[in-house]
């Protein structure tokens, strides 16, 4: 049986999770941003005032439920019972989050959250930086998807205000920058293009078009 996966990796701000929420709309799929429980993790680790103790970090995690919780078309992560998102889009899990992230014990305990999600015959768009690499390495349909840096920060930046300012694009930029080379020369899982990814460089593609290729591959997989 086809294992129902889709794997979308890629760097930070390339649209990664956007896109997979997209795809999975256009199908009928679930979408899960594993990001988003490594930022929970972050907050954690920040409010806990250690950011390299691992069994300190998933002790607090368990104590204060972090978990994933299914929402209609959506994998959302919880915190003290309640939906995360305003405690783990901040500037400073942001700063953090890479730190956390390369912590091996911590992606042990988030990978094992991710493959659960998958269990019970749920189809699934999952995006993050090591999914079709190393969570599920043999997911049918693996897409690495990328931009260059000035576009990613300038579309980051763009979300916030209509134009940003040539000051603010070149700190963007440098930041998205330092963030690939630490994710990319980390020495647990990572982030690279799995050996058999579709590579879509959106630099020059709309949204919806870089939506439409990839569910037209999922097509092709899914319902022949």
């Amino acid at each position: 049986m086809t294992l129902p996966v889709i794997a979308i990796d890629g760097p930070s701000a390339s649209g990664k999770s956007s896109t997979g929420s997209a795809v999975a709309r256009e199908l009928g799929w679930v979408h899960l941003d594993t990001g988003a429980l490594y930022r929970g993790l972050t907050r954690v680790a920040l409010d806990g005032g250690n950011l390299s103790d691992t069994r300190g970090i998933l002790a607090s995690a368990e104590a204060r439920g972090l978990a994933l919780s299914r929402a209609g078309e959506e994998v959302v992560v919880l915190l003290d019972g309640v939906p995360a998102e305003p405690v783990i889009r901040t500037p400073e899990v942001t700063a953090a989050v890479s730190e956390v992230s390369a912590l091996p014990g911590v992606r042990d305990w988030a990978n094992t959250r991710f493959r659960a999600a998958a269990e019970g015959g749920v189809h699934l768009v999952l995006d993050g930086r090591d999914i079709g690499t190393a969570v599920f390495p043999d997911a049918p349909l693996k897409i690495y998807l990328t931009a260059t840096p000035s576009v990613r920060a300038r579309r980051r930046l763009e979300q916030l205000a209509a134009e940003p300012s040539p000051q603010a694009l070149a700190e963007t930029t440098a930041r998205l920058t330092a963030r690939d080379l630490a994710d990319s020369t980390r020495t647990v899982a990572p982030l690279r293009r799995a050996p058999d990814a579709v590579e879509l460089d959106t630099t020059a593609l709309g949204f919806e078009e870089q939506v439409e290729r990839i569910v037209s591959l999922a097509r092709q997989i899914w319902l022949r």
